[in-house]
């Protein structure tokens, strides 16, 4: 029989991200279900036990559409349900704020699972692919992390606060990360959980460890030349074990489809610099 949370000093996590869904069915790039690749994480991650919260990361729409974000309720709900575990939803720059909000609810947020905590942040901009915090947004978290809680906090932001491995995505990074370390050091936090990259990712920065899960809609190929953006078939997630004192422990788990390895897109430099110029962050200096 599983322990409720309350007695247990570890937190176990399923973290998920870039979902990307449609509200009336669409397929990404005309090619990947989105819908039914997330079917195949929850199915895949069905036998695991233990889970405390499902995190979901950010992108979780394509259209930004009502519709969408209740199709993503829709599934995740229930699975959690029987599983015992709490939800957690993110902002990411593919979301519209309106819905997001009318559905799931509030875009920065504070969950208690137990003698845990875990923030949730908003780091998209409006009508571009970068992300940022605002002071407002800074001086809110940092109010809060000012009551430490006993067994440490979980930060999750669409954009993950270390560098990006592809050249486009480079382009697309959160604008300010020391920013946002200026309120993390010294504080509870134990982890940071991220999207966006659409491959997993593990490293430290200022010792905090960042967890960035594969994507559910397609994955970044890291293993390209310098000027070239790729993406392929294949869905996954990670599951994060993070024990009463200590390092996390990550498994980054697929779930396979036949299709997986296909292409979904590719960019060449010039497409790369098309994209990063219309969704990037302004280059310094510039308006």
């Amino acid at each position: 029989m599983k322990a409720s949370h309350q007695e247990r000093a570890d937190l176990r996590l399923l973290h998920i991200s870039d979902t990307h869904l449609f509200g009336d069915g669409s397929l990404h790039y005309g090619i990947v279900d989105t819908t039914a690749a997330l079917e195949r994480v929850l199915a895949k991650a069905s036998e695991i036990e233990g889970i405390d919260a499902v995190v979901l990361s950010g992108d979780l729409s394509e259209d930004g559409t009502e519709a969408s974000y209740l199709k993503l309720r829709d599934l995740v709900e229930p699975w959690a349900a029987v599983h015992g575990a709490q939800v957690v939803y993110a902002m990411g720059n593919h979301d519209h704020p309106d819905a997001f909000t009318s559905v799931l609810g509030d875009r920065t947020r504070v969950h208690t699972i137990g003698r845990h905590r875990i923030i949730t942040l908003d780091s998209s901009v409006p009508g571009a692919a970068y992300g940022s915090l605002d002071a407002d947004q800074l001086a809110w978290l940092r109010d809060t992390l000012s009551q430490p809680v006993d067994l440490g906090t979980i930060v999750v932001v669409h954009h993950p606060p270390t560098r990006a491995v592809t050249p486009l995505l480079r382009r697309l990074e959160l604008d300010d990360p020391h920013a946002l370390f200026g309120v993390l050091d010294g504080s509870d936090v134990r982890l940071v959980l991220s999207g966006h990259y659409h491959h997993p990712l593990v490293t430290l920065e200022r010792g905090i460890p960042i967890v960035v899960a594969p994507g559910v809609t397609n994955t970044s190929d890291v293993a390209t030349p310098p000027d070239t953006e790729r993406a392929t078939v294949g869905a996954g997630f990670a599951l994060v074990e993070l024990p009463a004192s200590g390092a996390p422990r990550v498994t980054v788990v697929s779930a396979p489809s036949p299709r997986d390895g296909e292409p979904v897109f590719q960019l060449d430099a010039e497409g790369i610099r098309q994209v990063a110029e219309s969704f990037g962050a302004p280059r310094r200096g510039e308006p």
